[in-house]
């Protein structure tokens, strides 16, 4: 690993977490009063923790926004557009460097030009990285913060499934990848998987769906083993071994395996690993169905010293997401002080040129 700067892992000390309203241009306007009320939900939790929320509005919304979360603080509303609310995979990533903190980012392009990102593609320039105390880096690689998993040895974790498309990075191979990852994120050791996906999932597999590191040498899988005869059985049941081999020092934590389907049929890829780590609490999905509380139990078994908080998120699921998926975490010591004040000053709107 470069000793001078590295990714952090979720579990590092947070100022604030990045989300994106969901309106009616984006994709949850059929869902738009559930979903909300997820969003509100998830930021009450995180501020009541004395974790800021940093949340990206039109500001046409703003008036909307204030009334739902007029019991909320600690949350400061920053104008902009975007195309869609998933802040995992386009807001910036954060380098330990030094005693700074420097944000960094990859090129956005919806998930291998699946879907239009360009407005998300310009959010880090154009809006968060004024709200940093160090320079925006801008690195010339595709890839997407949800496809990243790491711990505090800087053992960091992909998908091959995800890295492989070739609308991302063209033929770019898997070793450099590796060494990509170790040169701009100080990553000591990259592995890459070959197993797991969940159906339904657009991000080709990305690793936050499937795969999480504990602080204490733990690994939460998203597994399948209370459903045998599932489809996704015998991937994940031979990404499970294939974690058991590459980590054998490691305490494996399997969670169980929904099965929702959406109105026209099509199965959700929803995973109980898709949660978010924020200043010791663990905000989990859920998704009203029978595996929800033996999920939680695992995961608070998992995170032993965490507040483990359920997140309705049966809303995000409907858009093949979940909670980590919409949100972004900013590690203490990033933020520039009047930022940090105008969180404190409870519902604020930044003014930042969209």
């Amino acid at each position: 690993m470069n000793p001078e700067f590295k990714l952090l892992p979720e579990w590092h000390a947070q100022e604030a977490i990045i989300l994106a309203w969901p309106d009616k241009r984006t994709d949850w306007k059929p869902w738009l009063k559930e979903v909300r009320n997820t969003y509100k939900q998830l930021i009450e939790a995180i501020t009541q923790n004395n974790t800021g929320v940093i949340l990206l509005i039109r500001e046409q919304e703003v008036d909307t926004a204030k009334e739902l979360l007029k019991n909320c603080c600690k949350l400061m509303f920053v104008i902009t557009n975007y195309n869609d609310t998933w802040c995992r995979d386009y807001c910036f990533l954060t380098l330990q460097h030094d005693k700074k903190m420097q944000p960094i980012e990859f090129t956005f392009n919806g998930w291998g030009n699946k879907f239009d990102a360009s407005l998300d593609n310009k959010v880090n320039a154009n809006v968060l990285a004024k709200l940093c105390k160090e320079p925006l880096k801008s690195v010339e690689l595709v890839a997407e913060g949800g496809a990243l998993e790491i711990d505090q040895h800087g053992h960091l974790l992909s998908t091959a499934l995800c890295l492989q498309n070739p609308q991302r990075n063209g033929d770019l191979s898997l070793a450099a990848y590796q060494s990509m990852f170790i040169k701009h994120l100080g990553a000591s050791r990259v592995s890459i998987l070959e197993n797991g996906h969940l159906e339904g999932d657009d991000t080709d597999g990305h690793i936050d769906t499937i795969v999480r590191f504990t602080e204490d040498n733990g690994v939460v899988i998203q597994s399948c083993f209370n459903r045998p005869e599932d489809t996704h059985f015998s991937g994940l049941n031979a990404l499970v071994n294939e974690l058991k081999v590459l980590l054998p020092q490691h305490e494996i934590f399997e969670l169980p395996l929904p099965n929702i389907v959406n109105e026209v049929g099509e199965r959700l890829p929803a995973s109980y690993a898709n949660y978010l780590i924020s200043n010791h609490q663990v905000l989990c999905p859920i998704y009203r169905q029978p595996e929800d509380q033996l999920a939680l139990d695992i995961i608070a078994s998992a995170y032993p010293d965490y507040t483990i908080v359920p997140i309705d998120s049966l809303p995000l699921v409907q858009q093949f997401g979940s909670v980590h998926c919409i949100s972004m975490q900013i590690p203490k010591g990033t933020l520039k002080p009047e930022v940090l004040n105008n969180l404190s000053d409870g519902l604020t709107v930044y003014g930042c040129d969209a």
